[in-house]
C-alpha cells in the first residue's frame, strides 16, 4: 500500500511531499542577551574647554570679545586665550556656558557663533552693596572652523568682574560628534 503524501509507509519509504500549508503565528520573542563588550575607536572624539578672567582684566568694551585669559582646561587647545575665541575642530553638537560674576555695573553678554548673537543674558545693577552672578548657556550645533565666544553686547553694561575671591569664567564641550561627518582637521 503506497503512503500518504509526507508520511513514510509500511514499507518505510517516503512519499511525496504535499502544499504547503499557511504561515503560522511569530512565536515569543526569545531573551534578552548579555551586554557586549566596549569596542575601540582608533579616534577619539574630545574637545572640551574652560577658562576664567584674570584679576587685572579691565571691562570689555562694547562688540569686543570677552578674554576668558586664564586656563582652567583645553588639552586639546580648541580654545584660543589671546583672542578670547573657541574654534571648532571636531563637527557636532556642544554646550558653552559662562558664569560671570557682576560688580558695580549692569552687564549683557552674548555668546556669539561665526558674529550672530546664539543667546543673550542680562543683569541689572540696581546699587547692591556686593557682587552678584550671571549665568547663562547655549547649545547648538558647529561645523569645523566655526567659531564661539563672548561679547558685551550693550555698551555700558559691561560688568563682568573678577576678583581674589570671585571669578568669570567661559567653558564649552563637545556633548557628541557627527560621526559620518566628523573630520579631525590638523
Amino acid at each position: 500500500m503506497p503512503g500518504l503524501p509526507g508520511q513514510k509507509g509500511d514499507a518505510g519509504i517516503q512519499g511525496l511531499r504535499g502544499p504547503l500549508g499557511e504561515q503560522g503565528n511569530p512565536g515569543l520573542p526569545g531573551p534578552i542577551g548579555e551586554k557586549g563588550i566596549k569596542g575601540d575607536s582608533i579616534i577619539n572624539y574630545n574637545s572640551a574647554f574652560s577658562a576664567k578672567r584674570s584679576k587685572t582684566h579691565t571691562l570689555p568694551q562694547l562688540e569686543e570679545v570677552v578674554q576668558f585669559d586664564v586656563i582652567i582646561y583645553n588639552d586639546q587647545r580648541h580654545y584660543d586665550p589671546e583672542t578670547g575665541k573657541f574654534t571648532c575642530e571636531i563637527p557636532g553638537l556642544y554646550y558653552f556656558v559662562v558664569h560671570s560674576t557682576v560688580f558695580k555695573t549692569s552687564l549683557q553678554f552674548d555668546i556669539m557663533k561665526n558674529n550672530v548673537s546664539m543667546s543673550s543674558f542680562f543683569q541689572y545693577y540696581d546699587n547692591w552693596p556686593k557682587p552678584v552672578s550671571l549665568s547663562g548657556g547655549a547649545l547648538m550645533h558647529l561645523d569645523a572652523k566655526d567659531q564661539v565666544w563672548v561679547q558685551v553686547a550693550v555698551g555700558d553694561y559691561n560688568g563682568i568682574y573678577s576678583s581674589v575671591k570671585t571669578d568669570s569664567t567661559f567653558t564649552g564641550f563637545l556633548v557628541y560628534s557627527d560621526w559620518q561627518n566628523a573630520q579631525i582637521l590638523v
